[in-house]
Formats: C-alpha cells, structure tokens, sequence
C-alpha cells in the first residue's frame, strides 16, 4: 500500500492570507518527501475559498521543481472544464518536468458552482467526460489526434510533447458512472474515493461497493485509492481543533454541491449540516488520535477493504502550519515504519 498527502489548500483564516496557503502547501510537499511519502496529490476547485489550488497540474509542475523523488498527483482533473486538446499537452509537459513522477487523477467533478461560471452544464459532465476522455488517450498514447478530434468539429491535430511514463502516467479516476468505469478500466485506472467528515464506517462502504461496481464492469482485480483526514496528537484539546477543522471542510463541501449558494465574495458560507453531530463525532469518524490510535484505524481500514492507494489530508481546513507540520513529522516517525512493516508482511489481496 502506498501513502499520499492530499492538498486541498482551503482558505479561511490564514494570518498570511492566501499567499500563506500556498507556502505552507510547498512546505508540506517537502516534508511528505521527506518522511517518505509516495505521491502528493493537488485539488481542482475554482472561485472559492474551498480551495485555491485552481490547477493540479500547474502545482505539480512547480513542485517538479522543489522535489527530486516524490510522485505529484492531480486529484484530479476536472475534464469537462477543459480544453481537451491543450490539457493533453500539459499532461504531457508535466510528466516531462518532472521526470516522470506525474501521477494522473481525472474525474468529471461535481459543483453547480463551477460549472455554470464556465458555461458547462453540470448534468453533462459524463458525456463531456467520455468524448474529452478521447481525445486525452489518442494524444497521449499516439502522438496525434485524428479520430477524437473529428468526433469534436475540431481538425485533426500533430502532438509532439509525449509523457515519459508509457502509454500514459499511472491512471486514476473519481466517480461511479458505468460508463467511466467501462471505458477507464481497460487501461488500469484505479478507482479513487473519500468519505470526507462521515470517516472510517462511511468509506469502508463506500470501498466495497467501489470494488463491487468494478468487478461488476469486468475489472475484479483493481485497486483501490482512498482519501482519509488524519492528525497524530496526544493532546485532546488539539484533536478537537483538528475535528473542527475537519467540519469546516465538510461543511464547505456540502453546500458546494447545491445548486445555489451562500458566499460573499469568494468566501463561503460554512453553516451548520442539517442534523450535523457534535464536534466529538467528527473526531472519533475520521483519524484523530496517538500514534498507535492512528496506526490501528488505518489498518483496520486496510483490512476492511484493501486498498493500494492511502491519501491523506493533513493541513485540512487551513490548519495552523505548526500543527499540521507537527502531525505529519509524527505520522513519519511513529506511524509509517510500522504501517510499510505490516502492509510488506501482508499484501492487500486487490481482488477483497
């Protein structure tokens, strides 16, 4: 099983401001290479300070820069907002930057928001998907668009840029359409998830239906992406500053997916969740907790659904830098050795 370290890179109140944000991301790169971490992973999102990470691709490509090891993820492209022709080049440029350490997270995205300030229609997106999917592959995989690009009124196009890694970076996929799975599959994407606040119970769900939907599609021996919020503290007061951030989080992502929303400016409103729980819930759902706290959850999720791929929120919330910083050093002393100790002495069987 490989581990991740998700930015998210929200905004709320950061004594530096948004600048702040993307210097401590930079940072927490450094510190996940460090401490060993496989792939570091950067959101989509745009207009809002749910993120302000408005393109993987361009965080990885800076990253390329300030790192010499670690895989740089795109979690993920949101396709249908994109010029597929000029996103296939920059995919390639990126794995080209970077050497080959691009990892490629797509999916079709979610958020009405987004989508009617790009002129897209958000119930549109899997066939947005599908027809963008196209053209991706031909250009990544042949070097020229002939076919997918007729399919889009557009001329057939040359591709010199060409990514390192062959036929194309490590693949990834958020979503369920059946559609997405049959056409993704064939070529080894990994399904990715998150349960966001819900934690543990919720994503051990939401893991097996994943893995039952694929198999259903003819891809039994997939693996597996999981997201998850993590914090390592010994100090309960410090565990509900991290739930709290956790809630924001949820809170801000929830009402993300309606079709109106409150905001001033690009703040958004972060009210309450109909029927939400108390703080306390937040923390005992996701991973808060000791050293051994958090090395017990995640193996217990690891058991429950087996996945390949372990991301992690770390600085969720726009969490103090010190705290968060603080967490991941402990997750790399603490947690890792014994987590890559236990999942080399027991493989996860892709198939569970």
């Amino acid at each position: 099983m490989e581990f991740g370290l998700f930015n998210l890179m929200s905004y709320r109140q950061h004594p530096r401001g948004v600048p702040g944000v993307v210097a401590d991301a930079k940072l927490m790169v450094g510190l996940a290479e460090e401490i060993g971490l496989d792939t570091a992973w950067f959101a989509e999102h745009h207009f809002t300070n749910y993120s302000v990470s408005v393109s993987p691709l361009m965080m990885a490509a800076h990253m390329a820069g300030l790192t010499r090891r670690i895989r740089l993820g795109t979690a993920v492209i949101v396709l249908p907002l994109y010029q597929p022709m000029r996103v296939a080049q920059e995919i390639a440029l990126v794995d080209q930057l970077s050497g080959g350490r691009l990892v490629l997270g797509v999916g079709t995205g979610y958020q009405p928001f987004e989508f009617d300030r790009y002129g897209v229609d958000v119930t549109t997106r899997g066939d947005i998907f599908l027809k963008y999917w196209d053209v991706l592959e031909e250009a990544l995989t042949t070097g020229a668009v002939t076919g997918s690009a007729r399919a889009l009124g557009l001329p057939e196009a040359p591709m010199l840029l060409r990514p390192v890694q062959t036929p194309l970076p490590p693949l990834y996929v958020t979503g369920g359409d059946p559609r997405i799975i049959a056409r993704l599959g064939p070529l080894g994407a990994t399904p990715f998830i998150t349960a966001g606040w819900r934690g543990s119970e919720a994503l051990i769900a939401m893991g097996r239906k994943t893995r039952a939907d694929w198999a259903a599609a003819g891809f039994p021996a997939t693996g597996l992406g999981v997201q998850q919020y993590v914090h390592v503290t010994d100090d309960p007061a410090e565990a509900l500053i991290a739930a709290d951030c956790a809630r924001f989080v949820g809170r801000m992502a929830t009402g993300l997916r309606a079709k109106e929303i409150g905001h001033a400016g690009p703040m958004i409103d972060a009210p309450p969740l109909p029927d939400e729980p108390p703080l306390e819930t937040f923390r005992d759902n996701v991973i808060i907790g000791s050293a051994a706290q958090v090395t017990e959850r995640i193996l217990a999720e690891r058991a429950a659904m087996n996945p390949t791929h372990y991301n992690m929120f770390f600085q969720f919330g726009d969490m103090p830098l010190a705290m968060a910083a603080r967490a991941l050093e402990r997750f790399g002393a603490e947690v890792l050795p014994v987590l890559r100790r236990e999942t080399a002495a027991t493989p996860a069987d892709a198939t569970a």
